[in-house]
């Protein structure tokens, strides 16, 4: 979405390729800024996302592809932003850190500056049950868009965090939708698989522990697929 914004600001024309399985609200939002979209068979999940447009950038070899998964730019802006911000608002004394694998580049920029401030802190890598491969089991079909998308990120660190926890699309969706109802705050379903592993993570480690979680998307992206409600 971030692309689609500065593509439309700056008049540049952008494909964008994506599962089929992704919600009707984001396809919506891509359009308005104008992006082009081509939409990839579900069951090859993000993996054949990635295959579409490594197709299209072969094919027409002047085209820039931006690499979201393997591009260092990404997890360096969580090192000089998200994790600033994290430490402006709570300090330096921060005992977990629990965010969602999708590229890699939050958990990885995020608990880098983290955890040289803290040695330490735990930090736990939140994945889809359906599609484990952090934990060591295959890629799969999931419903927890936005993560776990079926091999290992190249900007992950897999050294920076302490575990790896997977929630199943069920958890996660419960979660999501109490975090609305309970806290107000409407939030997408990997924001809700981050919430069910950092309620985890916080009890693990007991009382009077300082846990922070990474809410990534929100949950207005996700209204038709019946997340909250028919």
């Amino acid at each position: 979405i971030g692309l689609s914004l500065v593509a439309a600001v700056k008049g540049y024309r952008l494909i964008l390729t994506m599962p089929e399985t992704m919600s009707l609200e984001r396809r919506q939002i891509f359009q308005a800024y104008g992006a082009e979209l081509i939409l990839t068979p579900g069951a090859k999940g993000m993996m054949g996302a990635v295959e579409a447009a490594e197709i299209k950038l072969k094919e027409n070899p002047e085209y820039f592809m931006p690499m979201q998964f393997e591009n260092p730019a990404n997890p360096e802006i969580h090192r000089k932003t998200t994790s600033n911000e994290i430490l402006e608002a709570l300090g330096p004394d921060i005992d977990g850190f629990v965010a969602g694998v999708g590229t890699g580049g939050t958990i990885t920029g995020v608990g880098e500056v983290l955890r040289s401030r803290n040695p330490d802190i735990w930090i736990a890598a939140v994945e889809p049950a359906a599609s484990a491969v952090l934990s060591g089991g295959e890629p799969g079909q999931h419903k927890i868009a936005g993560i776990g998308a079926g091999f290992y990120p190249g900007v992950l660190n897999t050294k920076i965090y302490n575990e790896v926890i997977p929630v199943t699309d069920s958890d996660a969706a419960e979660t999501t939708r109490q975090i609305a109802a309970k806290e107000g705050i409407l939030a997408g379903i990997s924001s809700g698989a981050a919430c069910w592993a950092a309620l985890k993570i916080a009890a693990k480690l007991g009382k009077d522990k300082k846990v922070v979680v990474v809410f990534p998307d929100r949950g207005d992206r996700y209204l038709s697929t019946g997340l909250f409600g028919s």
